[in-house]
């Protein structure tokens, strides 16, 4: 596949807080060492630590081996890497979601019937996190699985997601994203991204044609609560033609087929949701 850009942000480096006497700076910085540890950083040094978390060598060290005692972490003596044990972490939280469970036998469907990938993410921060996916292929260089993060303005969930959010909300947003370019056909500019966001709102839909990866392109909906506010977005993920042979032609007619299916997955989920009380 041809190269994707940039690739992620570096999430190694979340935003700073207002300092308080209620924030623990410690605990902060082994966050930011776990955090540190992604697809393109699977295994480091510790100076490669330290140089990704802006930790000193000695502060980083100390972490690291806390984290290996704890059994976060595992190392051979000179490079380290995630143990298994961390994805306690997040399991802790996804565990304690009903939505995915109750969207995943409705995106299987729509898998299955569409022959391609479906997920379920939410907004967190500047970023979309995936709570379900759905394989058939693999279309993308890096793997998906509940937990992976990408920004969201490169993301047609994302767009969808921040489509929802108030103009309070949307202000924050553009305050802290970083609007980086992940291939050459990425939206960078607050204006393009929020006449975007316009038409998303208009339409009840996002299409993102090659700017999270070349190669790719995707159809999102919101998932809305009782109160119509936007709860999370489903999306299909397709391969894009490289060649631009009859490219436009192409996507209308997925858009065209994939969006009723969408909005009726979408409407299954949020109806399941309100019959249990989910949140």
């Amino acid at each position: 596949m041809p190269d994707p850009g940039p690739g992620p942000v570096d999430y190694a480096h979340p935003p700073v807080p207002v300092a308080s006497d209620q924030f623990v700076q410690s605990l902060a910085r082994g966050l930011a060492v776990i955090r540190a540890f992604d697809a393109q950083h699977p295994e480091m040094t510790l100076s490669e630590v330290a140089a990704r978390t802006s930790l000193t060598r000695a502060t980083a060290r100390r972490f690291l081996h806390t984290l290996v005692g704890l059994g976060y972490v595992r190392t051979d003596g000179r490079v380290f890497a995630l143990a298994p044990l961390v994805l306690q972490l997040g399991y802790a939280y996804l565990s304690g979601q009903r939505l995915p469970e109750l969207a995943q036998p409705i995106l299987e469907e729509l898998s299955h019937r569409q022959g391609e990938s479906t997920s379920l993410a939410i907004l967190d921060g500047t970023d979309i996190v995936y709570l379900t996916r759905i394989h058939t292929r693999r279309i993308m260089t890096v793997g998906i699985s509940p937990g992976t993060r990408f920004p969201a303005h490169a993301t047609s969930m994302g767009r969808v997601l921040l489509a929802g959010l108030g103009p309070a909300e949307l202000e924050d947003y553009f305050a802290r994203a970083d609007l980086a370019p992940l291939t050459p056909r990425t939206l960078t500019s607050r204006e393009a991204i929020e006449a975007e966001l316009a038409r998303v709102r208009e339409a009840g839909y996002a299409v993102v044609d090659q700017e999270l990866e070349v190669g790719l392109r995707s159809v999102a909906v919101p998932v809305l609560g009782a109160d119509g506010r936007t709860l999370a977005a489903i999306n299909v993920a397709l391969s894009a033609r490289l060649d631009g042979a009859g490219q436009g032609e192409d996507r209308d007619a997925e858009v065209a087929r994939l969006v009723p299916e969408l909005h009726a997955a979408a409407a299954s989920i949020a109806e399941a949701a309100r019959a249990v009380g989910a949140p």
